[in-house]
């Protein structure tokens, strides 16, 4: 059997996992990334992800740290405005529309939102560049023993690498997770997301658009203009049954579902992609770590889509992961370093679920009367300055 030796083994290469193979490559260190199944680059393939990833202010120093950067830039469209659209009156029609401007608290956007598809192009071309990354797409990682010293991972090829670092960046069902009986609490919605993109005669302007009326968010992301026309990524939340009802139809009967539910802010609507279908949880790991390994992304955490917070609490795993090793690459993997890790993460991790939990149940209100509340909610916390200025921050994760 073959024995593999290397500093860090990544088990995962959505974009997470092959964001933390750039880091850390690009730090000095020997890394390993592998993944069940090869990377989806192209926007055509009927498998590609069509969601997209908004990379919020704080994580742009872990992309050009990882050499992500310059590539990633040309293709971003930036998010200056977040601007939330309360439309759940008796006539789905905006009746509060609230603008929070990036300007008011920073010189940059609130962030860059890209495709999936494209990140993992340009992720995969990355790491072609280093000498000291090896990625494996077509191998999984099939069991785990730990020890003080290393972790030994056997791969699906059969070969076994033994690593000073595991990261378990696996997924919501992560088996490295699993292997090592790391419990999570998981919330249950009974909704569903459709992700697809749309092109409208009304520019985006760049800004980011979240309607809610009831079932939940309705978001209108901006996207760079696709054949001359401005374009959007929508992330629409609705229970389950909805969901799938909406799935299923027909186009020309889709677009004018989703038409209405947009309230037609950017104008009629034109489906330009697949439609993709996924259920919202949100579920939270018991510890962050185990024995040689980090836990970070949706192996970690996993919130619903609001406020682009996924992705984004993923690259501050990585940060801190990243800053540890750097200030103490002897101590790599180890029980100190873990700890340190789990210590700085997950606190924040616990609050900020919590927080996007409360926003999502509050989005899915559907009640008259409820809904009138959720709006002058808004009203009230918009009208204010200073508090206004705080959740800009707290929704960066910058104080």
């Amino acid at each position: 059997m073959m024995r593999i030796q290397t500093d860090i083994l990544v088990s995962g290469g959505g974009v997470a996992g092959l964001t933390a193979a750039a880091a850390f490559g690009s730090a000095g260190f020997r890394v390993i990334c592998v993944d069940p199944e090869p990377p989806v680059a192209a926007e055509s393939d009927p498998a590609s992800d069509l969601r997209t990833t908004a990379f919020l202010q704080p994580s742009l120093p872990v992309l050009q740290a990882a050499g992500l950067w310059d590539r990633l830039a040309p293709h971003a469209a930036p998010l200056q405005i977040m601007r939330i659209v309360d439309a759940g009156g008796p006539v789905a029609e905006p009746r509060v529309i609230k603008d929070f401007d990036a300007s008011e608290i920073s010189e940059q956007p609130f962030g860059w939102n890209l495709p999936n598809w494209l990140l993992r192009r340009e992720m995969v071309a990355r790491l072609a560049e280093l000498s000291n990354v090896s990625f494996r797409p077509g191998t999984a990682t099939k069991a785990l023993l730990t020890r003080e010293a290393e972790a030994l991972v056997t791969l699906s090829d059969g070969s076994t690498v033994a690593a000073r670092l595991l990261l378990a960046a696996d997924g919501r069902n992560s088996p490295m997770r699993a292997a090592l009986d790391i419990p999570v609490r998981t919330l249950r919605y009974g909704q569903k997301a459709l992700a697809f993109a749309v092109t409208h005669p009304i520019p985006h302007q760049n800004v980011s658009t979240e309607i809610h009326r009831s079932g939940g968010p309705f978001t209108l992301v901006p996207l760079p203009d696709r054949d001359g026309k401005p374009c959007s990524a929508v992330v629409w939340m609705e229970e389950g049954p909805a969901a799938q009802r909406l799935a299923a139809l027909p186009v020309v009967e889709f677009e004018a579902e989703m038409n209405a539910r947009s309230c037609h802010i950017l104008g009629p609507l034109t489906l330009v992609s697949r439609r993709s279908l996924w259920p919202i949880i949100a579920q939270v790991a018991a510890r962050m770590m185990g024995e040689r390994t980090a836990l970070l992304a949706e192996a970690a955490h996993v919130v619903p889509p609001i406020g682009a917070q996924g992705l984004n609490m993923s690259l501050g795993d990585l940060r801190v992961l990243l800053d540890l090793a750097q200030q103490a690459p002897d101590d790599l993997g180890s029980r100190k370093m873990l700890d340190a890790y789990h210590k700085a993460r997950h606190a924040e991790v616990l609050a900020r679920v919590t927080g996007i939990d409360l926003l999502n149940r509050a989005s899915m209100l559907g009640a008259q009367g409820l809904r009138d509340l959720r709006a002058g909610a808004l009203d009230a916390l918009y009208s204010l300055a200073p508090l206004r200025k705080t959740l800009m921050k707290a929704g960066l994760g910058v104080s």
